[in-house]
């Protein structure tokens, strides 16, 4: 685990980011009585330009919550310039900003987040994606550190995710029923997958292969589980489900989306690189 952290009132620090994300500014909350302050899992959310959800996004992890399952919260910002950031100092424990004037790869975000959490468990979760049922979902993961689970074993996991139920069509229904035994079945037979709308991955196995890469713009949530299932092993846990915004499916369409998954991960498997050059945020 990180060291090094000692609790003050909120404070912008600079300091050496690992994973090669270089230098980068983070806040801590600790003034408040949310901050854990040994906390056993680290829930890490990408975010950038996300002010029209992120508050709703982010109650979801109460402070009874954190406090019961041992969680913090950190936020890694990719250069916002709306009300992200002032949302992410009400609610997170750490809030990470990107500082410098090119564009951030959210696998760079990602990392950032990583390197400034303490967590010996991962949560990397999207800022348009929330546990289906929070209590259910951090009771799980917690007695995965316990070794009191059938996927303690595993080294990371991917979880169901679906669209909630009050934006849900019949074509969701389709789309989702079959991307998720694709995702099972790539797991089963040892080839790793797991969407990074949720990537929940120990601390040990991220670190040993050099988390994220941050030059790959679209499918680094591909690359990595390919990378941890060469030294490691991935599980599908049927009984985690996380609800996604269909934004993105709304705008492109399932074809135009699913055209683009697939033409990123061979890229990525042959070439080591995304196609696209940019991903698109959509708000």
């Amino acid at each position: 685990m990180n060291s090094g952290y000692e609790k003050k009132n909120t404070i912008e620090i600079l300091k050496n980011g690992k994973n090669g994300v270089g230098k980068h500014y983070f806040e801590f909350k600790t003034e408040s009585e949310r901050f854990v302050d040994s906390p056993k899992i680290s829930v890490i959310i990408p975010v950038f330009q996300e002010e029209k959800i992120l508050e709703k996004t982010l109650q979801k992890y109460s402070d009874i919550l954190r406090t019961k399952y041992n969680f913090e919260l950190i936020i890694s910002d990719g250069g916002s310039t709306d009300r992200t950031i002032e949302i992410a100092q009400k609610y997170a424990d750490i809030v990470v900003r990107h500082n410098e004037p090119r564009k951030q790869t959210i696998a760079e975000g990602r990392n950032k987040g990583a390197s400034a959490s303490r967590g010996d468990l991962l949560v990397f979760i999207n800022a348009d994606t929330v546990p289906e049922n929070p209590e259910l979902f951090f009771n799980f993961i917690s007695q995965l550190i316990d070794g009191k689970n059938k996927f303690s074993k595993f080294d990371a996991l991917a979880t169901r995710v679906y669209v909630a139920k009050d934006e849900r069509l019949f074509k969701d229904l389709i789309f989702y029923f079959f991307h998720n035994f694709y995702v099972r079945l790539l797991n089963m037979i040892g080839l790793g997958m797991g969407r990074g709308e949720c990537q929940i991955i120990k601390r040990t196995v991220f670190e040993k292969v050099g988390g994220y890469n941050p030059k790959i713009i679209a499918g680094e949530d591909f690359d990595l589980y390919k990378r941890i299932s060469s030294v490691g092993s991935i599980g599908f846990v049927n009984e985690l489900v996380v609800l996604e915004s269909p934004r993105r499916f709304r705008k492109y369409g399932y074809l135009r989306i699913i055209f683009s998954w697939v033409v990123n991960s061979l890229s990525v498997i042959f070439y080591g690189k995304s196609v696209s050059d940019e991903w698109e945020p959509v708000r």
